[in-house]
């Protein structure tokens, strides 16, 4: 085999973080009764909440802000916009939805299927993620995947966000992988691509939005089941 080492991003790729976020949000806006504080469209507030969750990703990920400060402010920005300042309650609901987040379990169709037939062929498979460690683990648990992988790289761990070089070697130095025979698999052009590109990995861009490219990956798929024509 040309590859022996499948390193797979997480959210996005196999978990659907949109579908799993939403229900999560959706707990919270009952727990505390934001109806009632003026957020009367859920729909809304879910778009403001993503839409503030993606620039402080972004911010986190150039090392601008940390990570309390990421958990607690997406809600704080999406409260905001419906004339809502309260800290202390964006801080609590900043770590309730960490609580509640990793027990959704909703994922990619065909993610147990193709994880099953890789494992199965004698891949080995590891997971490199940009988020923390404790909930990734619990995603994985939850959502019955924990068993296909042998090492998970988080950022918290290694230090470095994806798509700097530097967790990328903290992957293959953890796995004892080695770049010829190591291919990084996800759903992110910038992070996980041109990540993977900047570490003399191959690539498959997981194309599940069906969006045009801007960066060219070793491969392309828009469905995980067709990892088995690559593998």
């Amino acid at each position: 085999m040309q590859y022996q080492h499948l390193f797979f991003d997480l959210d996005h790729t196999l978990w659907d973080f949109d579908t799993n976020s939403k229900e999560a949000l959706q707990d919270l806006y009952q727990i505390h009764q934001l109806n009632e504080k003026g957020i009367s469209d859920f729909d809304v507030f879910f778009e403001r909440y993503s839409f503030h969750n993606h620039l402080l990703w972004e911010r986190y990920a150039k090392g601008l802000i940390k990570q309390d400060e990421l958990r607690w402010k997406r809600m704080y920005l999406a409260m905001l916009d419906f004339k809502l300042a309260n800290e202390k309650l964006a801080r609590s609901m900043g770590i309730d939805f960490l609580d509640i987040l990793p027990n959704k379990n909703k994922v990619f169709p065909y993610t147990h299927e193709i994880l099953e037939y890789l494992t199965g062929k004698g891949y080995v498979l590891h997971l490199i993620t940009n988020g923390f460690e404790k909930v990734q683990q619990h995603k994985l648990v939850q959502s019955n995947m924990d068993h296909f992988f042998n090492e998970m790289i988080t950022s918290e761990v290694s230090n470095s966000l994806k798509p700097h070089k530097e967790i990328f070697d903290f992957a293959l130095s953890k796995t004892g992988a080695v770049p010829k025979h190591s291919i990084m698999i996800g759903d992110n052009l910038d992070a996980d691509i041109q990540g993977g590109i900047n570490a003399g990995l191959d690539t498959v861009f997981v194309n599940h939005l069906n969006t045009t490219p801007h960066i060219q990956p070793t491969y392309t798929v828009y469905h995980l089941q067709e990892l088995e024509q690559i593998f």
